[in-house]
């Protein structure tokens, strides 16, 4: 049965704007974005065959181009697409952590770092570098490692918070199994980089591990 012929609460257009997007599931959100089904597949059947295909939402948002576009009912079109969903996502985040302005919500810095780290799916190890004011002056993404981790190098992250002449810094890194909890290794980096970067009078505020939907504070942990 085409998605037109549902009862209008069980079509996902009409659920979001009855409900909001937080009441769609990931294939009821996914078929939105797909628009239309394929034969004998209507737009949410396919979007569960995808999210089955893939793994679930974050490793097909992350999908290299020649995978993505491999699967069944997308293409060259809709890559282009949801990049561009992505990135605009990225900007609206980023715009609440825009130079000049005090970081002082933790909940949009985890959505941020959430929108930027949590789709790769190998290790990536990321700086927010602040100002004395806590203020954002830049986003690096410094090391980029495999599935199981990354070699992060304590001279390269002081090269660059002196590069941007910051007061303090917020690590962030991503987990691609997509479970958050810090290891014993991260850990230990923390305090390599916290003992690093006091040298030169740059603090570590925090260190964010990324996982799927999901962010785990060093801060709030009382880790650091």
């Amino acid at each position: 049965m085409a998605i037109r012929d549902w009862p209008a609460a069980e079509r996902p257009r009409e659920k979001l704007l009855e409900r909001g997007a937080d009441a769609l599931t990931d294939a009821e959100l996914l078929a939105i974005f797909l628009r239309t089904g394929i034969a004998g597949r209507s737009a949410v059947d396919l979007a569960r065959d995808l999210l089955d295909d893939f793994g679930g939402l974050a490793p097909l948002l992350g999908a290299e181009r020649s995978r993505f576009c491999t699967a069944r009912g997308l293409g060259d079109a809709k890559y282009a697409q949801l990049k561009a969903v992505l990135e605009m996502s990225r900007r609206y985040l980023a715009a609440n952590l825009r130079r000049g302005e005090a970081l002082s919500c933790p909940a949009d810095t985890f959505a941020y770092l959430r929108a930027r780290l949590a789709s790769y799916p190998y290790e990536v190890f990321a700086c927010l570098f602040l100002d004395n004011r806590h203020r954002v002056m830049a986003y690096e993404e410094l090391f980029r490692g495999t599935i199981d981790g990354a070699s992060v190098h304590p001279r390269e992250v002081v090269r660059r918070a002196l590069g941007h002449n910051a007061a303090a810094v917020i690590l962030a890194h991503n987990h691609p199994s997509g479970i958050a909890e810090p290891s014993q290794s991260d850990e230990h980096i923390t305090r390599r980089l916290r003992e690093a970067l006091g040298l030169i009078d740059v603090r570590v505020l925090d260190h964010v591990v990324v996982g799927d939907g999901a962010c785990v504070s060093f801060a709030e942990r009382g880790l650091l």
